[in-house]
């Protein structure tokens, strides 16, 4: 009951908001609309195209078109958003009875954290990937004395595959930290079985390796870059949200409660704990910050490490003091997050109903150009459900809007030729004001750009 009334109050800001104030959000959801009606729709028909491969980023586009067939995409939307919840919760529950042989309500703590910076960044694709991941190392350990833990696991890289890349990673690290685990513990034993044991905990990876050599992603393999910066944001995203203090009263709710328990000897931690937390910091501090052109993929790491570490902790509640006090601990963290969503998101998604009406003015089938008015705009968490806001012009009016994901390795999605040289194929950034104004009447002076020229191009212009 305890963990359907969490689950409950997480659907809260979800539910009553159908087009959450996420940065990616939209343009995904876009994308899902096209998916599902472009070949029923004229006017999306003639401007986009699908081209299907094993691309390592399709779980939205593979269940959300399905799930629209019932309902409409914001609802889909809607539906998946919470699946992807439901998938994390169960998933750190699964994986803390597979690490301490029982289940607990312990794990509910992960509530919190399904409101989290990366979140707002709206990669709904790896968020999906973070709960199969949990549920992936769950059924490793459950299965660690059976050899059909290895074709299990060859299934699960296969599904982590099409959620992304950085979701292989996450469960290839918890998988690591646990057989170090294993092999430490297991030092009496002969070392040549134990070795060959944990390298075979490896094998099922290398399906990654054929799916990725015939994948167009295989293309961005050289898009790699390293960023000392960022790295201590990257641990921020696992807590902070939209405020700070916020953020500081949820950590000191769950640190007191924690000291407390272990003062009382009621807390236990899994050995689990340590060869995760290092295998974690290693990789994380070597991670590039771009991976095959994806952006922040060392960022999205301590997010879902998270809920691992969060499984690996028990406390002991069958005394009901302690058992009282976890449940209003557990009730408040809950509360003090999705409020903080629920106002911030009421009053965000303000946008949507200007952007409804606007775009109700737009004809269907028209070209709509997006200008960034502030470039520096963007980067704060209350402005990341403008980003691609105007792609909510695809969804109502089958518009082509030059931001919507188009990128060729990234998205099976494509802009057809004749319209191609007219939209962003490199996950750019629209043009800026000045940009947008010198190129009215002449192209741009030092390479071409997709804006040149625009009133002969566009019919609108979302500024």
């Amino acid at each position: 009951m305890l963990s359907l009334l969490c689950f409950a109050l997480v659907a809260i800001p979800v539910v009553t908001h159908p087009l959450p104030p996420l940065s990616d959000y939209v343009n995904h959801l876009a994308r899902m609309q096209i998916i599902a009606e472009g070949a029923r729709d004229p006017d999306l028909a003639r401007y986009y195209s699908l081209e299907w491969a094993v691309i390592p980023n399709l779980m939205m586009d593979l269940l959300v078109p399905i799930i629209d067939r019932v309902t409409n995409v914001y609802v889909a939307g809607e539906i998946y958003t919470l699946a992807c919840f439901a998938l994390i919760l169960f998933g750190t529950q699964l994986l803390h009875r597979a690490l301490f042989g029982a289940w607990s309500v312990v794990p509910l703590l992960a509530a919190p954290l399904l409101y989290n910076g990366i979140f707002l960044i709206g990669v709904m694709n790896y968020v999906f990937g973070i709960g199969l991941a949990l549920v992936a190392l769950s059924c490793w350990v459950l299965l660690r004395a059976s050899p059909w833990r290895y074709l299990v696991s060859l299934l699960f890289v296969g599904a982590l595959y099409f959620c992304h890349l950085v979701s292989v990673g996450v469960y290839g690290m918890g998988l690591l930290a646990f057989e170090i685990m294993r092999l430490m513990q297991t030092r009496g034993a002969p070392l040549r079985p134990r070795l060959i044991a944990f390298v075979a905990a490896g094998l099922p990876f290398a399906l990654v390796v054929p799916l990725l050599l015939k994948s167009p992603t295989w293309g961005l393999s050289g898009e790699n870059y390293w960023e000392p910066r960022g790295k201590i944001d990257g641990l921020e995203f696992v807590i902070n949200v939209y405020f700070d203090h916020v953020a500081f009263a949820l950590t000191a709710i769950v640190v007191a409660g924690a000291l407390w328990a272990a003062r009382h000897r009621q807390l236990r931690i899994h050995p689990f704990l340590l060869p995760l937390l290092c295998v974690g910091g290693v990789v994380y501090l070597a991670m590039p910050r771009t991976v095959f052109a994806t952006y922040m993929a060392d960022q999205r790491l301590p997010v879902a490490l998270a809920f691992m570490v969060l499984a690996a902790f028990q406390v002991d509640l069958h005394h009901r003091l302690v058992r009282h006090g976890f449940v209003l601990v557990l009730l408040a963290a809950v509360l003090v997050r999705v409020a903080e969503v629920q106002i911030m998101w009421d009053r965000l998604t303000t946008w949507t109903t200007a952007f409804e009406q606007s775009v109700s003015k737009i004809d269907r089938g028209a070209r709509v150009l997006v200008v960034y008015a502030d470039p520096r705009s963007g980067r704060d968490a209350t402005d990341l459900g403008l980003v691609h806001a105007a792609c909510l012009a695809i969804i109502e009016k089958s518009a082509l809007v030059p931001t919507v994901f188009t990128v060729a390795g990234k998205q099976i999605m494509r802009v057809r030729p004749p319209y191609r040289d007219f939209v962003d194929t490199e996950d750019g950034f629209p043009p800026t004001l000045e940009q947008f104004l010198l190129t009215a009447d002449a192209p741009s002076p030092d390479t071409p750009r997709y804006w040149d020229l625009w009133p002969e191009h566009f019919d609108y212009v979302y500024l």
